[in-house]
């Protein structure tokens, strides 16, 4: 079979890219390792370069001590590169305001939007308020805000839950009906900046003119930190949630960024215990890393590696390639793909198909992704690329998938 080579059909192609992207892949310890298998699920987590792994390992044998509760120079230290990493978030937000806005590390995005909704969203709201909630985004994007409302019900607060509006066809937002559907009491909207299924880009710049200047914006931006540029000088949203290891930094490690410009000002309840001190020092390091890397380079790269592989699926009368079909192509003007291409068989269980790629090398997601009520009700097949994915990769995986079509 032979598999078009979209990344030369669009206007950017990535040729120039190809001794960049080797020289970036060598630095992944875990990639190098095993040359024959070919990891494509960096939604779910992503790999760690050394930079990160040699970071976390001076932090651990120099340095190691609590934030914010001793005097003594390991203490002290720990304490400022906890400061020293909130500095590192804004800056690679591009946030326009540093003085303002403010920092807070979590376990990941979901940890993140729970608290958000436990701790800020009920001192916002009144009764009689309207949210807008994903309702076909991740899990973690739509349930922190409905126990949010159970809660405020709790308290004599009724407040009214409007389902996003998506367009069928693409799975983006309709933005359209978001806007004949916002009024006064549209008071806080949730959003997903790249959806983790469909692989799309969710064009959050409509958001804003679809629901006024007024209402609070909650970005879910886990599967966009670390893939792409993102600016929040450019986007104009209130909240920024993303997960450290998916930007190439440790586990349980994330952050919630905080414009401090509508509604009142974000502070976490309870009691600060412990951080996870050593996650923040990879962030750091994650960080520093993509940004000499250029994520603008990276998204070049895995737009184009979607591209190659949902052209070649089209050609493939037994799949499905799920989202915008309009968009699959590198140079489309209708919705922006970026490296998520999630796909069905026709004839062969996901769950099956999963199994059957890893045995070919290919370690995919296959399952319904945590999708929330609206979204796909069968299994399928998630591909997720990043930089130390190659040209070869995509091709060898689609000439397995062609004998099983």
């Amino acid at each position: 079979m032979t598999v078009p080579r979209t990344d030369s059909q669009g206007p950017a192609p990535i040729e120039d890219l190809e001794e960049w992207q080797r020289g970036l892949r060598a630095q992944f310890p875990i990639i190098t390792a095993h040359p024959d298998l070919a990891y494509l699920d960096s939604a779910a987590t992503a790999q760690k370069p050394q930079a990160v792994l040699d970071a976390v390992h001076a932090y651990l044998t120099t340095t190691n001590a609590n934030a914010g509760r001793g005097t003594y120079p390991w203490a002290n230290r720990t304490t400022a590169l906890v400061e020293q990493a909130r500095d590192r978030v804004k800056r690679f937000l591009g946030d326009p305001a540093p003085e303002r806005s403010a920092v807070h590390f979590t376990s990941g995005t979901t940890e993140g939007l729970h608290t958000l909704a436990r701790d800020w969203l009920p001192r916002f709201l009144a009764d009689g308020d309207e949210i807008v909630v994903p309702i076909a985004d991740h899990e973690a994007n739509i349930a922190p805000w409905l126990q949010a409302q159970r809660q405020l019900a709790g308290q004599g607060v009724h407040i009214r839950v409007r389902p996003m509006p998506y367009q069928r066809a693409s799975g983006d937002y309709d933005h359209t009906a978001l806007a004949e559907l916002a009024g006064p009491r549209t008071r806080f909207v949730a959003a997903s900046h790249v959806h983790h299924v469909y692989g799309g880009n969710m064009n959050i710049h409509r958001i804003r003119r679809a629901v006024g200047p007024d209402a609070v914006i909650c970005l879910d931006a886990a599967q966009s930190v670390g893939h792409l540029p993102v600016s929040v000088a450019d986007l104009d949203v209130d909240f920024v949630v993303f997960s450290g290891h998916k930007a190439m930094a440790l586990p349980g490690t994330g952050a919630i960024w905080a414009r401090q410009a509508r509604g009142p000002e974000f502070t976490p309840g309870g009691w600060t215990g412990t951080p996870n001190t050593v996650g923040i020092a990879s962030v750091t390091t994650a960080l520093d890393w993509l940004e000499a890397a250029g994520t603008d380079r990276i998204e070049r790269w895995t737009v184009a590696l979607a591209a190659r592989l949902t052209e070649g699926l089209r050609h493939l009368d037994a799949y499905e390639v799920l989202g915008c079909q309009a968009g699959l192509a590198e140079d489309s003007s209708v919705q922006r793909r970026q490296g998520i291409v999630t796909f069905r068989h026709h004839a062969i269980d996901s769950g099956d198909l999963g199994f059957i790629l890893f045995s070919h090398g290919f370690m995919v997601r296959s399952d319904q992704h945590c999708q929330g009520s609206a979204g796909e009700r069968s299994g399928s097949v998630r591909v997720s690329l990043h930089v130390h994915n190659t040209v070869e990769e995509v091709d060898r995986l689609m000439t397995v998938l062609a004998t099983l079509g």
